[in-house]
């Protein structure tokens, strides 16, 4: 059963799916649609909105990242699966999987954004989630609607973090503006 979140909302993965060893973060949106001069509607221009996975130790220091230049986290443990330019298709654009039994145990957070890399802002689309999936299952565990169309352009989405030996999933939805995770690194902090 999916666990709709809202901002600052979370849940345990491991009560919600105990023995999960495995995740998928995944990011969909759709292109708004443009109102024509005469009332009519048509496609909007395509988006590129890029996921990224941000992985900190205990004191909130940045260990590693995952993202459009790099697919792979260096221990191994996230993969990104490709980069979408456009938002076309069905479901999830973008994942990002991890492998929660092999995160070092050094790592306490991974923190997922989202950023238009070519600088659109969130009024250019719609329909925009994260979600948590279980890989062994392909289950929803959680899903996060990436409301609030405006002039931002990037978002840090939820994190995964370490609690009482387990995993728990948290919506965070602070938006900023920036092509990549870099520009996000204050807002970022804040949330750890």
């Amino acid at each position: 059963m999916t666990i709709s979140l809202s901002k600052g909302q979370g849940i345990s993965l491991s009560k919600s799916a105990p023995g999960l060893t495995a995740v998928a973060m995944g990011l969909g949106w759709d292109v708004a649609k443009k109102r024509g001069f005469f009332g009519g509607v048509k496609d909007g221009d395509p988006v590129d909105l890029d996921a990224s996975c941000l992985l900190f130790d205990a004191g909130g220091s940045l260990v590693d990242t995952v993202w459009f230049r790099q697919l792979r986290s260096s221990d191994g443990s996230a993969l990104h699966t490709g980069d979408n330019r456009t938002g076309d298709g069905d479901g999830d654009d973008e994942v990002i999987n991890v492998r929660l039994n092999e995160v070092p145990s050094n790592i306490q957070t991974l923190v997922f954004t989202v950023n238009s890399f070519t600088g659109q802002d969130f009024s250019t689309i719609e329909n925009a989630f994260c979600r948590i999936v279980n890989m062994a299952s392909n289950a929803e565990l959680a899903r996060f609607n990436l409301t609030g169309a405006g002039p931002h352009t990037a978002q840090v989405m939820a994190k995964l973090f370490r609690k009482d030996g387990g995993w728990e999933f948290a919506a965070i939805g602070t938006t900023g503006n920036g092509r990549t995770f870099h520009d996000l690194l204050p807002i970022i902090q804040a949330a750890l």
